[in-house]
């Protein structure tokens, strides 16, 4: 963060505020500096911050606001809160995602907080297929003149997903076994980023090139 704002003021010769937002479960921990000293050096940078837990005690307020970030701290809060209790959360998702139309969001906005939502809260297969009949339903029931949402972001992982598959095959071919954690990594590319893969493949021959590929393009 120290990096950053230095790099804008750099670039920009004006100052910027360093805003930190903490999604995790600690409540005691709330970093707010950077610091180093040295012989007549010291610096000492301070940021802002934003603990998403703190939100609990906060609920109705976030039920109450039409912001979209609010949907987005509430899914976040019911992920954490209901990691062992995947038909509460089946509930919950639901519950979010519908939120999303009574809001009366743009499609546009509506898809890309689904999105997160479908991201953060992931269920059980058993229970994303009841999850996904459901939500089919009461979207057709709205009386969408669009194709649905849920049908977008379903043919959309059903593509990423056959990908990924394809993907994984090719490379298994090529260079033997891969290591889960390298499996994970290529599980997290997006379809953009797989289709460069299917391309790059062609030229691999141990596993190497592929985790020289991974450091260059993963992040790109």
């Amino acid at each position: 963060m120290f990096s950053y704002n230095l790099r804008i003021f750099d670039r920009f010769a004006k100052p910027a505020m360093s805003l930190a937002i903490f999604c995790d479960t600690d409540s005691k921990w709330r970093p707010n500096q950077y610091s180093y000293s040295y012989p007549n050096t010291r610096l000492n940078f301070e940021f802002g911050t934003v603990k998403l837990l703190d939100y609990q005690n906060h609920w109705t307020e976030l039920e109450a606001s039409d912001n979209p970030f609010a949907t987005v701290v509430m899914a976040h809060l019911k992920t954490q809160q209901t990691s062992k209790k995947p038909g509460e959360r089946k509930a919950w998702k639901f519950s979010l995602i519908r939120r999303l139309y009574e809001l009366g969001l743009q499609e546009k906005d509506i898809r890309n907080l689904y999105r997160f939502i479908d991201w953060v809260m992931i269920l059980p297969k058993a229970l994303e297929a009841e999850f996904w009949q459901e939500f089919k339903q009461f979207e057709q029931e709205q009386t969408m003149s669009y194709i649905t949402t849920g049908e977008r972001i379903g043919y959309e992982r059903g593509k990423q997903e056959q990908g990924q598959t394809l993907v994984l095959r090719l490379l298994q071919k090529r260079v033997g076994e891969l290591p889960q954690e390298v499996r994970g990594r290529i599980q997290t590319l997006s379809l953009k980023q797989l289709e460069a893969l299917g391309e790059a493949l062609l030229d691999f021959t141990v596993i190497e090139d592929l985790l020289t590929w991974l450091e260059a393009n993963q992040t790109a």
